[in-house]
């Protein structure tokens, strides 16, 4: 079992950046995919970004791609996304995931794959 914590979150202005970051708990973390979703209010929990357990194919919506790049360190036991560029229609609540994987080249993107979620951080861009 693996347990999510998520920070960075925060107000900036359109096109500033901001860094997340989510630290998993326990010992099996490269065992791991890892994905970032957000939820707008009112909105369904979309994907973001997906990354591999081992860190060597990364996938991302394309509302984000160029804008946002995810990454993972697995002797530290997290995963962050870098997001540059922000939009208005960025905001949400983001959510760090995972799901145990047996392969390094099959990313899956829809909430139901997941297993683990973190409680989310806000990120408000304001225009």
């Amino acid at each position: 079992q693996v347990q999510l914590v998520e920070s960075g979150g925060g107000l900036v202005q359109a096109g500033g950046s901001l860094r997340l970051s989510c630290a998993a708990s326990g010992r099996t973390f490269s065992s791991y995919t890892m994905g970032w979703f957000r939820q707008a209010p009112g909105k369904e929990r979309e994907f973001v970004a997906a990354i591999s357990k081992s860190g060597i194919t990364t996938y991302y919506a394309d509302s984000v791609k160029g804008r946002f790049t995810i990454s993972r360190d697995n002797a530290k036991n997290t995963v962050d996304l870098p997001m540059n560029s922000l939009k208005p229609e960025d905001t949400a609540v983001y959510y760090c995931a995972a799901k145990l994987a047996s392969t390094d080249y099959y990313l899956p993107i829809r909430r139901s794959d997941y297993n683990y979620w973190g409680q989310g951080t806000q990120v408000t861009v304001s225009s």
